[in-house]
């Protein structure tokens, strides 16, 4: 199972707003850090946004911010809603199908359980969770962006 970049860019925000909780930060200053396109990232805090998972304050000092908990934001729900499918394979997508062997294969079968069960891992996760139990001794620090760079505090 591969996540599509939407997917990844939708939890890399998440993850990076959850480590700066006490400030506001931009769509600029997550593009930076992960060196990908502010334009796509833009539409990943949009859906973010519109789900309210993600709190946008604007004007001149405004920003970004989780708008929930990171305990009460679901991980297999968030791939549920940023993923357009889960075609495993392509038999999986009725309309698209012109394996010849799709009528006797199993194969579709253990793939499709195979999914449920990555969701089903998925589903006993939230965001809180992929998170460091003790943020002071992790390597995982709040970031602040300076000047193009980003530095740990």
């Amino acid at each position: 199972m591969r996540l599509t970049s939407f997917t990844d860019y939708s939890l890399r925000t998440l993850l990076f707003l959850s480590a700066n909780r006490d400030r506001l930060v931009t769509i600029q200053d997550i593009a930076d850090l992960h060196v990908i396109s502010k334009n796509h990232l833009m539409k990943v805090v949009y859906q973010l946004g519109q789900s309210g998972l993600v709190e946008t304050v604007r004007g001149r000092n405004g920003g970004l911010r989780l708008g929930k908990d990171p305990k009460d934001i679901n991980i297999g729900a968030l791939v549920r809603a940023t993923e357009t499918d889960f075609f495993m394979a392509e038999c999986f997508d009725r309309a698209n199908d012109t394996c010849p062997l799709t009528p006797d294969c199993r194969l579709k079968h253990t793939l499709n359980d195979a999914t449920k069960a990555f969701l089903a891992v998925l589903d006993g996760q939230t965001l809180a969770d992929m998170l460091p139990a003790d943020p002071a001794a992790s390597n995982i620090k709040p970031v602040r962006i300076m000047r193009g760079a980003a530095s740990q505090d």
